[in-house]
């Protein structure tokens, strides 16, 4: 049962970074060149490209909340012995 819920949980740590990586590549195109990606495809503020906002938005909430446990989840912050 652990290791099912684990796997529930890699998969959301996974949607959230694809997310984060999307909102981050968009913000990068808005910053750089003035173009809005979401705003192109999906319409400047429809209802779609504020789904996908607020998703981007939720996506680093989770991420800002749940970096210790996935750290641990994924086993990034241990330190091996034979690192030390």
């Amino acid at each position: 049962m652990a290791s099912t819920n684990s796997n529930i949980c890699k998969t959301f740590d996974i949607i959230s970074i694809v997310l984060l990586i999307v909102g981050g590549l968009n913000w990068g195109l808005v910053g750089l060149f003035g173009f809005d990606l979401v705003a192109f495809v999906f319409g400047p503020m429809s209802i779609l490209g504020r789904v996908v906002y607020g998703l981007v938005g939720l996506s680093a909430l989770y991420q800002a909340v749940s970096f210790k446990s996935i750290q641990q989840r994924w086993e990034c912050g241990r330190l091996s012995p034979s690192s030390s």
